[in-house]
């Protein structure tokens, strides 16, 4: 065995090759040419905001760019003047650190540097913090220990961070959620922003903003493009992942979170039946589900399916949505449901490219527009109803307002333009959950048609769904920056 003094020369030498900083000055060339999320924008303050004692949790799904936002974060502090030697970044999955409890490997950072017994400011990188057990209670540790200095920690398993985040970080950790790429950073992140410019919408009794295209032949193929390689910032700007995003997605993301992750988080045995129940789920995205439908075609009994799906949320894999029923209640017993991937290119990875003629089109471009909704973590539902002497019917999107318990807003998304040219035999559910509810505006996504109706029971405004699904990646980043204040 290494005696633990080689251990620590070995860790100290890993150290500086991780920190390149430290004597050139700058993050490495491959880091810094990317282009950088626009939640940079967000994140970056509360990272320098040192007045408050609080870690910062990056969480987020693997390959959406949680370590890429890490490096242009430590670019941005060395412009802005912070010393490259105080800036340490440490791998917490790093075989070498096994085992190394945080305030080890930040004092041999520390040595590395020569200030093992400086009480200068240091801004501390931690990522993937989720491979070291009891992780919170040593990161708070520190926190409450080093009171003038910055400690920054990420990791993949959102759900389970955030668990503990809350549990063990109460008044010492704040979380920032990284999303998959929103529609609307796709687009300019890609430079394709000319295409787009803000309208105001009627919306009740006022107007609200939103997005029109100057090209809607244009921004439906860019549409397509991200439903089938957008989500992960990597796939978008490399046309030779683009040819083979499956290997990529699959060895990357789904291979280690299904094989790795889940199962030392949470004990899964049998890691191929979650594979099968994940690759089921992603081929029907969009499609209503029940417990009793999925054991049966998966074989997988009801109570660890429920159990699989918690796993594959807490993943960011895939997000549950509520039914309700035609007056937007809850059922009282959840027996259907839908699910969705938070990211639609993960089906592509898994099987193919979709494209304009593809019967699972309608299906992605639902599960693209809640792509844009689900980093909200609003209060979305859909409807469905079919019992009694009721007419069955469904609505895609409902916002519920929890005050009331009541529908705010409803969205019909539609990959077609017929509703546009003959909504009175085309929405005919959406019409039946307007009257039930007294809504007097809804909106109805197209392929290409821009416009409103007047109909006897209300107001339908019409708008292609690549444009819709740009507004609300807007929007979300609009309410991301409203979360933090900024």
């Amino acid at each position: 065995m290494l005696s633990s003094e080689l251990i620590e020369k070995q860790i100290i030498g890993r150290l500086r090759v991780d920190n390149p900083w430290w004597t050139e000055n700058e993050v490495p060339r491959y880091y810094s040419d990317m282009h950088p999320r626009l939640y940079l924008d967000i994140f970056y303050p509360l990272v320098v905001d040192t007045e408050i004692r609080r870690a910062i949790i990056l969480m987020g799904p693997r390959r959406v760019g949680k370590t890429v936002m890490l490096y242009h974060t430590i670019q941005k502090l060395i412009a802005d003047g912070v010393s490259p030697r105080n800036i340490i970044y440490i791998s917490v999955e790093t075989p070498i650190y096994n085992k190394i409890l945080l305030e080890h490997l930040f004092n041999l950072a520390k040595q590395a540097l020569g200030k093992a017994d400086s009480r200068e400011q240091f801004f501390v990188f931690f990522d993937e913090i989720q491979y070291l057990k009891d992780w919170e209670i040593n990161l708070k540790s520190l926190v409450d220990t080093y009171r003038n200095i910055k400690f920054i920690a990420s990791g993949s398993a959102a759900a389970e961070l955030k668990k503990r985040s809350n549990e063990s970080g109460a008044g010492r950790f704040t979380d920032f959620n990284l999303p998959p790429l929103t529609f609307y950073e796709y687009i300019h992140l890609k430079d394709y922003g000319q295409l787009m410019h803000p309208v105001m919408m009627e919306w009740y009794s006022g107007h609200v903003p939103c997005s029109t295209t100057i090209d809607i032949a244009k921004l439906n193929k860019l549409f397509i493009d991200y439903i089938n390689y957008g989500g992960y910032p990597e796939v978008v700007f490399s046309e030779r992942i683009q040819e083979n995003p499956g290997q990529f997605i699959r060895h990357d993301i789904i291979d280690k979170v299904l094989l790795r992750d889940l199962p030392s988080l949470y004990g899964i045995t049998d890691v191929q039946e979650l594979n099968s129940l994940f690759t089921m789920i992603a081929y029907h995205s969009g499609s209503q589900f029940s417990f009793e439908g999925l054991s049966r075609d998966s074989g997988v009994k009801k109570e660890t399916l429920r159990k699989y799906i918690q796993y594959l949320e807490a993943a960011f894999l895939v997000k549950k949505i509520r039914r309700a029923d035609d007056t937007a209640k809850a059922y009282k017993r959840e027996m259907l449901f839908k699910l969705y991937l938070t990211n639609p290119s993960l089906r592509c990875a898994l099987f193919q490219p979709i494209d304009e003629n593809d019967d699972a089109l309608g299906n992605m471009v639902e599960t693209a527009v809640y792509a844009q909704w689900i980093p909200r973590d609003a209060n979305i539902a859909y409807a469905n109803w079919n019992e009694g002497n009721k007419k069955q019917g469904e609505v895609d999107i409902v916002g519920i307002n929890e005050a009331r318990q009541k529908p705010d807003w409803a969205v019909e998304v539609k990959w077609t333009d017929k509703p546009f040219a003959n909504p009175s035999s085309e929405l005919k559910s959406l019409e039946t959950f307007m009257k039930t509810n007294g809504l007097t505006h809804a909106l109805v996504t197209t392929i290409s048609e821009t416009g409103k109706k007047d109909m006897p029971y209300g107001c339908l405004q019409f708008m292609p769904v690549a444009c819709y699904a740009y507004t609300v990646g807007e929007n979300t980043l609009k309410a991301t920056k409203m979360t933090y204040g900024l």
